[in-house]
């Protein structure tokens, strides 16, 4: 219908408004808009003040490829795999064998008496876990592959091809949480941090033109331990109060603690934690699960056991994370942190405790520098190519349509600035495809449009009145519009979620395009026309 009700003008106005003051960041200065630490000064504390992040390949920066060490990372698993088979023969009643140890791929153990096989192969089962994945479930499968040889006394264990995967995907989703903290420190935004191939890590931060300095800053995996806190230290200002021998003052993420005395001896060490996963406590409160080998878990067993009432302190990078407090023992390898999390805060602590559980050498194996001068170049070009085709489109609309053309001008105006503002809120990063998609995007909303008013045309055509033409055009072009969009989201969304860095960039921008687009086209150009219907009254239609 042509008839548009106070609230629903008020409420389409109030989106191009929305979308405009996210937009207008994009063409105030940097230095209007913030300060040197990137805050907002002046009236931009008010308003939003973030602009378009733009790509590599539009601002410049490093590019460099990494390799997990997956080999390193294998033997370090069967050696914690000797220390699990020692502690579960160490269980009474004591199975005597030989030390266990690596051979190959394997762990062999030869047991003192063949009497004991039975016993030991359900000792080993017991410290046989299912696989866990990347996301954190555990499959049907188990980790190992346990066998007796035919001599009744020699036992070998080895990993899995499916658990060695998912320790390979782990490891590598786990490197990339390592850099991208680490590459925060920078002070870019935005940094492009993707898998490629199966042991690889792609690292892009747009405005580094120092690869040496990111190579520096991830070339060492992150450090975990668990310490106890000493409660009769004062931290003092900034952390600079006086510590006995043994003791150290750390900073902490803790909101009302930002300092936190710590002994310097580490209760348990991020090497020895297998796993941990965001979970729910009994209260149905988001908190974060932790499992460690048998060494860690005998050495958390006892430190918890004499410290009840006591509060340990989970340090990453020689910042502590979380400072709980021990309520009971925690005994058996696995434990429970809780506290006032959401399910993101509880996701993101167990993502960093799975990165410094599993240390892994990241190999720098491809670097190179993209010029800001080869940026720039790209961003005129792609200005250039924008209003090209925007010239063209508009005079095509207007030669076409006329007055219906000035409208659809205006609509592909609008279309425009909510795009960028949709960039600007959701802080995506453009790229040059990302270019690409603006200018399928504004096409897209043309051809809306000139669905719309052919529409029209043939209605008129039909003798039906200014009115009834109007609104048959818009109600009978909708299907087709819709339709024609949805599938091109579709389309988008594969993309995103199968493609990687520009691929992505390209189908944020014709995602946000193809919403901006329907709601231009159909809603915004309708209200534009209803609008001249009701001031102007006219008896025919010169489209």
């Amino acid at each position: 219908m042509l008839y548009f009700s106070p609230w629903k003008t008020g409420l389409i106005i109030a989106v191009i408004l929305i979308g405009l003051l996210f937009t207008l960041p994009n063409f105030v200065p940097e230095e209007q808009r913030v300060d040197g630490t990137g805050e907002p000064i002046g009236i931009w504390r008010t308003l939003p003040h973030q602009t378009v992040n733009l790509g590599l390949d539009l601002r410049g920066g490093s590019h460099l490829v990494f390799e997990v060490d997956m080999e390193k990372v294998r033997d370090e698993r069967l050696e914690n795999l000797t220390g699990d088979v020692r502690a579960a023969f160490g269980q009474a009643p004591l199975i005597p064998a030989a030390r266990p140890a690596v051979v190959g791929d394997s762990v062999v153990v030869r047991l003192s008496r063949p009497d004991d096989l039975e016993a030991a192969l359900e000792r080993l089962d017991d410290i046989n876990e299912p696989i866990t994945t990347a996301g954190g479930q555990q499959s049907l499968q188990n980790t190992l592959s346990i066998e007796a040889d035919p001599d009744g006394r020699t036992i070998r264990l080895e990993i899995t091809d499916a658990a060695f995967q998912a320790i390979q995907q782990r490891t590598v989703q786990q490197s990339i949480e390592v850099i991208r903290r680490r590459i925060d420190t920078t002070g870019t935004t935005e940094p492009n941090i993707a898998r490629q191939g199966d042991d690889r890590v792609l690292v892009q931060v747009p405005g580094e033109n120092d690869p040496d300095r990111i190579i520096a800053l991830v070339g060492t995996t992150a450090r975990m331990t668990f310490q106890m806190v000493e409660p009769n230290v004062n931290p003092g200002p900034e952390g600079r109060g006086r510590t006995p021998p043994g003791v150290e003052i750390l900073p902490s993420e803790e909101p009302t603690e930002p300092y936190l005395a710590v002994q310097s001896r580490a209760l348990v060490t991020g090497e020895q934690l297998t796993r941990a996963g965001q979970s729910f406590d009994e209260n149905g409160q988001p908190s974060v699960t932790f499992a460690f080998n048998a060494s860690g878990a005998t050495a958390f067993g006892e430190a918890t056991a004499g410290n009840v009432g006591q509060r340990f302190a989970i340090v990453l990078d020689d910042t502590i994370i979380s400072a709980p407090r021990i309520i009971s023992p925690i005994l058996g390898g696995t434990g429970q942190i809780t506290g006032n999390f959401t399910v993101q805060e509880a996701n993101d602590l167990a993502n960093m405790l799975n990165a410094g559980a599993l240390p892994a050498e990241l190999t720098p194996i491809e670097q190179r520098t993209v010029g800001p001068g080869l940026g720039q170049d790209s961003i005129e070009r792609g200005q250039n190519a924008i209003a090209i085709g925007f010239a063209l489109v508009i005079l095509f609309m207007l030669l076409a349509y006329g007055l219906f053309g000035v409208y659809a001008t205006l609509a592909l105006l609008v279309n425009v600035f909510l795009l960028l503002g949709g960039l600007s809120g959701l802080q995506a990063t453009l790229t040059l495809p990302g270019i690409a998609g603006i200018i399928l995007t504004i096409g897209m909303a043309v051809d809306a449009n000139v669905l719309i008013f052919e529409r029209i045309r043939e209605e008129v055509r039909l003798g039906r009145t200014v009115i009834n033409a109007i609104e048959a055009g818009y109600d009978r072009a909708f299907a087709a519009i819709l339709d024609a969009n949805v599938t091109t989201f579709i389309a988008a969304a594969v993309l995103f979620l199968m493609g990687a860095g520009p691929v992505q960039g390209f189908a944020v921008t014709l995602g946000i395009g193809i919403l901006t687009s329907v709601f231009t086209a159909f809603v915004f150009s309708r209200l534009l026309v209803a609008t001249w219907v009701r001031m102007v009254r006219p008896k025919t239609l010169a489209i």
